[in-house]
């Protein structure tokens, strides 16, 4: 089924619900992070919205350009460097948003792991070619593909 489009059906790309999707899977990562890392906590479900919002944002503008600047650092530590930089921003949210407790390094880094291991499960689970949506009636299996225009009658290529 790989590059082959098949009318009626989608994948999970679509782009309010993949995004609902991330942040709901986010927000799991960040409340399992606090339930598991001593360090890290959070006072309510508004709060760990707010918190989700940002992580998102951060990640969506500020994570890149971090990369960009420390790459030669995440190239020769062979990505511990990405992780190092995802701690940084959990912590950076903390600063941000108040109700939002991430004490020091240990518990930047392990709630960094947790988040990012959730976010495996949830690209594993429901990466763009695991789910489908079915829309409308079943394809028909009897179609047939278009014939051919006959001898002289197709597409005129000029160059």
């Amino acid at each position: 089924m790989l590059g082959r489009e098949i009318p009626g059906e989608t994948t999970m790309n679509n782009g309010l619900f993949n995004l609902v999707l991330r942040w709901v899977f986010l927000a799991l990562g960040v409340a399992l992070a606090a339930r598991i890392v001593p360090g890290i906590a959070y006072a309510d479900a508004s709060t760990l919205f707010v918190v989700v919002v940002l992580l998102s944002l951060f990640n969506a503008f500020l994570k890149p350009v971090l990369v960009l600047f420390t790459l030669p650092l995440v190239i020769l530590s062979a990505g511990f460097g990405l992780w190092l930089i995802n701690a940084f921003l959990l912590w950076g949210a903390s600063r941000l948003v108040d109700g939002f407790f991430v004490q020091g390094l240990f518990a930047a880094l392990m709630g960094s792991a947790i988040i990012s291991l959730t976010n495996i499960a949830f690209s594993t689970l429901v990466g763009p070619n695991k789910v489908r949506v079915r829309r409308g009636p079943a394809p028909q299996s009897d179609r047939r593909p278009p014939s051919p225009p006959p001898a002289g009658k197709g597409d005129v290529i000029d160059v």
